[in-house]
């Protein structure tokens, strides 16, 4: 039987956002132009998907207690221009207030660095659910979507390093310097002494504070150097990544291998597509997340499609 955490066991949301349209962050980036790469590349326009983030948790996961949005001195403008209520559960935090000790590698422009330090957020709940800024939920959730007995649940499915893979082994070499994605996790599963990969997805990620503070802890050289690289780098690994070995390691986890994603990519095909995946995909039970990675790179008959979708979807 799945059993909810107990009231005085609460659950908050962490979200990391950066208004790449902001001048002064773009003039941040060109004063470490030396050290950019191309995880930055094209970035320099932002059409604020985190409105819909925390309008979908607000809607359909009204058990969160806290929303905090971790940012480097940036306040979404659907904030500040709006006098809400609704919006009391949201709380701002400063890069400075998480780095810390650590303060002296900012400004950092590379979210790994970022949620490395996430455990440090003052009042924190013990159990959390981290989303990227555009990631949204498609319906109502539950407490037990995220953690069952206190225990996170983890949407992912067991794959081989790449290279390990036969068909990949002659590229492998070649790509290791993009610091990819999958590259990151893998080595966090490395790090714990896995043979092979959780591979997870771009949906929330459920964590305990405990889990990552007691880690960071016990190995202080490699949280100093995941926190160096201001942007992207094959050094870093994923902190994610890191929880989620951990707790399989463990056994302190429940594993679910359906990503119960919608997720969007590119944004090459017709309208049509775009209409059956948000009008007919979407609303499949089995589907809880949505993610439109790189909206900011969609063209724009597309994205006033998509944007009046998301409105009329997250309208509180």
């Amino acid at each position: 039987m799945k059993t909810q955490l107990k009231k005085n066991n609460p659950i908050d949301a962490v979200i990391t956002w950066v208004d790449l349209s902001d001048l002064t962050h773009q003039k941040a980036i060109e004063a470490f132009s030396s050290e950019k790469n191309d995880s930055v590349k094209f970035k320099t326009t932002s059409v604020e998907e985190i409105k819909y983030t925390v309008h979908s948790i607000l809607k359909y996961a009204p058990f969160i207690r806290n929303i905090f949005i971790v940012s480097d001195k940036q306040t979404p403008r659907f904030l500040k221009t709006t006098n809400n209520s609704s919006y009391s559960k949201v709380k701002m935090v400063d890069h400075k207030t998480i780095f810390k000790e650590d303060a002296s590698v900012l400004p950092t422009f590379n979210s790994r660095s970022i949620e490395t330090k996430l455990y440090e957020i003052p009042g924190l709940s013990e159990h959390f659910v981290y989303f990227n800024d555009d990631i949204q939920l498609l319906r109502k959730t539950t407490e037990t979507d995220f953690f069952i007995d206190g225990k996170p649940v983890l949407r992912g499915k067991w794959k081989k390093f790449k290279e390990h893979i036969f068909y990949k082994k002659f590229s492998f070499k070649k790509k290791t310097k993009r610091p990819g994605h999958v590259l990151s996790q893998e080595k966090s599963a490395k790090i714990l002494g896995f043979k092979k990969l959780f591979k997870f997805h771009h949906t929330p990620h459920p964590m305990r504070v405990s889990t990552l503070k007691f880690f960071f802890l016990n190995n202080r050289e490699l949280e100093l150097n995941n926190i160096k690289h201001k942007f992207r780098s094959n050094q870093q690994f994923l902190t994610q990544g890191i929880a989620n070995h951990l707790e399989l390691k463990n056994k302190t986890c429940s594993v679910i291998q359906d990503y119960q994603l919608i997720h969007f990519r590119r944004f090459t095909k017709p309208i049509l597509w775009l209409n059956f995946k948000l009008n007919y995909l979407s609303n499949r039970k089995n589907k809880l997340f949505l993610n439109l990675q790189d909206l900011n790179l969609c063209p724009k008959s597309k994205l006033a499609f998509i944007l009046k979708w998301l409105e009329k979807k997250y309208r509180l």
